[in-house]
């Protein structure tokens, strides 16, 4: 399939497994330059190789989404070796299954650090740029626990609506 993206430069958070790398594989075979974040350095390079196998340029950034003060560091990183972030593909790990009640506020606060405040201040970061150039897609992948929660994924489901919400927000602004 040829989506029109051939020589874009996208940014995958959390993608040295799962639906994350899947996605960078995809946009690689397109012909999209792709960075990918991860915590596993050993799995972020395994991505990277599968990337770089469509004939495609690929980085890897280890990056805990947690430490979501580094957002702007990371686009300016993959900027500088890649081009500016045309797509942007906002994904994120989850908290561990729990109920919504009960729970210690941080847990509430850690989750929300890690699942909510990376994707916004990432997306702020790229999006500028996107403006600039008349160009940009912003995706952000979460759950359908927003839509029919998910029994005993209570912290997830509630932060994930979260970015539901925001998502719905932003592409109005």
């Amino acid at each position: 399939m040829d989506l029109g993206i051939a020589g874009k430069t996208a940014l995958v958070t959390a993608a040295s497994s799962g639906l994350g790398r899947a996605i960078a594989v995809a946009l690689a075979a397109e012909g999209v330059n792709v960075a990918v974040t991860g915590r596993d350095k050993e799995r972020l390079t395994r991505t990277v190789e599968d990337c770089d196998a469509h004939g495609t340029s690929a980085l890897s950034v280890e990056w805990d989404l947690a430490d979501h003060g580094r957002a702007e560091e990371v686009a300016a990183y993959v900027g500088d070796r890649l081009g500016p972030v045309d797509i942007l593909v906002n994904n994120t790990g989850g908290p561990p299954p729990t109920p919504a009640l009960g729970q210690e506020p941080g847990l509430w606060e850690d989750m929300y650090g890690a699942m909510v405040l990376p994707v916004i201040r990432l997306t702020d970061a790229v999006i500028g740029g996107m403006r600039e150039r008349g160009w940009g897609r912003v995706i952000t992948s979460t759950s359908a626990g927003p839509i029919a929660p998910i029994p005993n994924l209570g912290v997830s489901n509630t932060l994930r609506a979260s970015l539901h919400s925001w998502s719905k927000t932003v592409s109005g602004e």
